[in-house]
């Protein structure tokens, strides 16, 4: 356990920084895609595009611009995050009803006091979800960093499978099993709050 516990720690580190820099990412672009109209198929087709490019493939392209190590894996994440985090927050600005967006106009606010004072607010609960869905998502595609030589729980699945060890692949697998759980869980609970808090609202 005391060897496994430096492996954990990394793998959540490496899936924590990557869902900070996708948010920040993902949330812009959608807001991108909210504001100017002509570039939102543009923006959520070539988030849907870099989904349906296999792991291995994608780890392959990034391992030639960052190396091996952990960058790459976390570039990696952060792309493949992308898709639920723009199109949550895209959907969530859109569906603020007309007649909120209209009320916020006729008090005299601008287009960014609008987003941040109006729009945002109600469209938060979607965007958690999106970047619920990234994170769990994560927990478990990182485990192919092993490949590109990166940290985390990959290391003994793959020493495992090296070695026939049953053992050691579920020394690794469990943790990311129980890790994605527990956080789905923990952000389900986060995101049922802000549903019910916008509904009272």
């Amino acid at each position: 356990m005391s060897n496994l516990m430096p492996l954990i720690i990394e793998h959540l580190l490496i899936v924590l920084i990557a869902a900070s820099i996708s948010v920040i990412i993902g949330v812009g672009l959608g807001i991108l895609s909210y504001w100017v109209r002509y570039l939102d198929k543009a923006i959520l087709w070539t988030a849907e595009i870099i989904q349906t490019i296999p792991n291995l493939a994608l780890l392959a392209m990034l391992m030639i611009l960052f190396g091996l190590g952990n960058i790459t894996i976390v570039a990696a994440l952060v792309l493949y995050a992308l898709l639920p985090i723009v199109r949550n927050t895209y959907i969530g600005l859109k569906s603020v009803p007309i007649y909120l967006k209209d009320a916020a106009k006729g008090m005299g606010m601008s287009k960014l006091q609008r987003l941040l004072k109006v729009e945002m607010p109600l469209s938060f609960p979607l965007i958690f979800s999106g970047i619920k869905i990234a994170v769990v998502n994560s927990l478990s595609i990182a485990v192919m960093g092993v490949l590109i030589g990166a940290g985390g729980l990959g290391y003994p699945i793959y020493r495992g499978i090296q070695t026939n060890s049953m053992e050691r692949i579920l020394t690794g697998a469990i943790p990311v099993v129980l890790m994605a759980l527990l956080m789905d869980y923990v952000m389900t609970k986060v995101e049922k709050r802000l549903v019910h808090k916008g509904n009272v609202n």
